[in-house]
């Protein structure tokens, strides 16, 4: 039977399969939860005949699977279209609804770790979020997509935020930017009343924006390529197609003209003319004021670059030009010896943070794209001092050595699928394990100490104070996602099908790693020994009996925090490692609700109004947030809070008998944790996407996600 079952699945092919005949009654398009869990085959009624036969409750769950297939598209398919022929071979092979959540739960919480998990690339037509149309109601995005801008002939009169002057886009610099990316030393003069022009725009024929000002640095128009991004303070549709279309036109020509300008300013004088002269010659003097008169204009080049790279990231989505515009500022850095500059004079300051927020960019590059780092991160020719804030000299220390905890955490990923698939060096990826756990909790540990403050400068804020405030917060979140890279795989490997389609993992090969039961069947798609980063196109996954977990406990605080352990160990190795799946799915949820807070807990930006007061929109939202280049870890954190209830769900559907149990007071409190963590995270991203076009992505993988885990909530 065994051998029946396996050929009608394709697993062999010794002979010629038989055709099958269709069903005499087609399955139903939702089954009950019941039913799901034993895979036997539903009516489809409410209550279904098993359910009235067995004597237990019937009960279901919205689905959207069913109704008529959607054409495929040559260009960016989208995975509804892609899962269609998978889902005809799910029936052709068995009745039972596969063991995923309707509407492909697993498959919605499985694609929130990808590399780049859920950003926009607006550099290409057609590409929105992954999971458009699993809403509820009529399923629209709430932001707009690029497929449904106007034409700029099209648009009507709107605001966008664009400055008059050097100092005010500095002082905007300041207000909206300094606090999460403090790229210039502290304000030289007291902060002023933010003034962006009061100019409707009202695009013509030609493509390149009006301007009533044109700043004259590369680094004052990168600073105004992120300021354009933020909604003008009296536009009264902030959200509206015209006006998301004005933001982006703008933002996009002052990133151009910055790059333009940086271009120009590399150039050597005698490469055109002369080439076999040009590298012998002195490099171009720079030849403007100074933005920052602490700050000398040889720099504002290479700061440029950084805050490009940013903008590349969260507007754009295009992670190939991050990493080339951070590797552009490393160049420039190295060649004037920033990584060695000991000078200790009125500039060491903005040297020092140019070098070190240069070796940030760098390595976030690498996060965020899961690739190795262009250099060394702990090279001995790196003896540049760290900068300080005043409020907090141990500030800068600890977000470098979150950023080195986090790339190494992306490196042990990479590792570990390494010796997963050869089966080799285990013991020294268990060792790693243990230094990466032992190192951030050292890092984690100097995050909780207090700061020592000294005296700061008061110019009428306590700007570079709340700097150091976020920076220390940015730090935990780093550090809390590293802790969910070393442990995620430990924490969910006791379900079946995450090893099947654990992202950032290839799946071990299951011959020589799962150690099935010999009266199990190993159910398995076609080209699944191929998994890699892109599992959104595998549906199909190896099913597990309610036999292979035990009940869990009724305490959400304890060891008992996983919601089913396997009665087998499911891989021959599991007993090196250091951990027990209890162990790293606490970590990984304390880590996952640490970020949540912690992205709550960033402060937003506080520009001052006419009146002198905090300036605030007409719609009475905060003012977005910038900069997130570290938006990957609200990825992270939703991905572990999301896993974390899908086992709970998964052990539920397994053991409907134990509902009582599951239903405790605890485990009613940790789903309330896991909702309450998961809305913060879902206000953070949502907050960012206010102005970051590239975030919408995330912003709907994870509420569309959470919409489905939380069907009565709203957020």
């Amino acid at each position: 039977m065994v051998d029946a079952f396996q050929n009608d699945c394709g697993l062999v092919s010794t002979a010629p399969r038989p055709v099958r005949k269709k069903f005499a009654k087609p399955p139903v398009k939702v089954a009950c939860l019941p039913c799901r869990a034993s895979r036997t085959r539903c009516g489809g009624q409410e209550p279904c005949s098993n359910c009235v036969a067995k004597g237990r409750k019937c009960s279901y769950l919205p689905s959207k699977r069913g109704g008529p297939r959607k054409k495929k598209q040559k260009a960016s398919p989208s995975p509804e279209e892609e899962e269609a022929p998978h889902e005809d071979a799910q029936y052709a092979v068995d009745p039972a609804v596969e063991f995923d959540e309707p509407p492909g739960m697993f498959s919605q919480i499985d694609v929130l770790s990808l590399p780049g998990a859920g950003l926009r690339h607006l550099d290409f037509p057609q590409v929105g979020s992954l999971f458009q149309g699993f809403y509820g109601g009529d399923g629209s995005p709430s932001h707009v997509h690029l497929e449904a801008m106007p034409s700029p002939m099209s648009t009507t009169s709107c605001l966008v935020r664009t400055y008059g002057s050097e100092p005010e886009i500095l002082n905007a610099y300041y207000d909206f930017i300094h606090s999460y990316f403090p790229i210039l030393p502290p304000r030289a003069s007291p902060q002023f009343q933010d003034r962006p022009l009061h100019c409707p725009v009202s695009p013509g024929p030609s493509s390149e924006p009006l301007m009533m000002y044109r700043p004259r640095s590369p680094l004052s128009l990168a600073i105004s390529a992120i300021l354009a991004l933020i909604p003008h303070p009296d536009d009264p549709e902030p959200s509206s197609p015209a006006s998301v279309l004005q933001r982006r036109t703008y933002s996009h020509t002052f990133a151009q003209l910055a790059n333009s300008i940086i271009e120009t300013e590399c150039d050597l004088e005698l490469s055109s003319t002369d080439p076999g002269q040009a590298l012998s010659s002195a490099r171009p003097s720079v030849n403007r004021e100074r933005l920052h008169p602490m700050t000398p204009e040889d720099l504002e080049t290479l700061l440029a670059l950084l805050i490009l790279s940013v903008y590349e990231y969260s507007q754009r989505g295009n992670l190939l030009k991050m990493r080339y515009r951070a590797g552009q500022a490393l160049a420039l850095a190295l060649d004037k010896s920033l990584h060695c500059c000991m000078d200790n004079d009125e500039y060491s300051e903005a040297r020092r943070r140019a070098w070190w927020m240069t070796y940030y960019c760098v390595i976030q590059g690498s996060i965020v794209s899961t690739t190795p780092p262009t250099i060394v991160i702990n090279d001995p020719q790196f003896t540049t001092p760290y900068p300080r804030f005043e409020s907090d000299a141990e500030g800068w220390s600890i977000l470098i050595q979150a950023q080195q905890v986090l790339i190494s955490a992306t490196q042990f990923i990479s590792d570990l699928n390494k010796s997963l698939t050869s089966q080799t060096g285990l013991h020294y990826i268990f060792e790693r394990m243990q230094q990466l756990d032992s190192w951030t909790n050292s890092v984690l540990a100097q995050t909780d100490v207090l700061p020592m403050v000294s005296h700061e400068p008061d110019f009428g804020d306590r700007r570079e104070t709340i700097t150091a405030q976020s920076i220390r917060r940015i730090s935990r979140i780093k550090l809390s996602s590293a802790q969910i890279k070393t442990h995620r795989f430990r924490a969910f490997s006791d379900i079946p099908i995450f090893i099947k389609r654990h992202c950032d993992l290839t799946a071990a090969n299951p011959g020589n790693t799962l150690t099935d039961p010999p009266t199990k069947p190993a159910v398995q798609a076609s080209g699944i020994n191929n998994v890699s980063c892109s599992c959104s196109n595998l549906d199909h996954f190896q099913r597990a009996s309610s036999t292979e977990y035990m009940t869990p406990s009724d305490s959400s605080t304890s060891s008992d925090i996983h919601p089913y352990i396997p009665q087998y160990q499911q891989y021959p190795f599991a007993s090196g490692f250091p951990y027990s799946p209890q162990h790293s799915a606490k970590i990984c949820l304390r880590s996952a609700l640490t970020i949540s807070r912690m992205f709550e807990a960033l402060p937003y930006p506080q520009p001052l109004s006419e009146s002198g007061q905090q300036q605030q929109h007409q719609s009475g939202q905060p003012l977005p947030r910038t900069m997130p280049s570290f938006a990957c870890c609200l990825m992270q954190s939703s991905y572990a809070m999301f896993m974390i209830f899908y086992k709970a769900r998964v052990a539920k559907q397994l053991s409907p008998d134990v509902e009582s149990e599951l239903m405790s007071d605890s485990t009613e409190q940790l789903v309330e944790d896991l909702r309450q963590g998961l809305e913060r995270i879902i206000a953070a991203v949502s907050n960012y996407s206010f102005a970051f076009e590239a975030l919408d992505g995330m912003r709907d993988e994870i509420q569309g996600a959470y919409q489905t885990a939380f069907p009565s909530a709203s957020v």
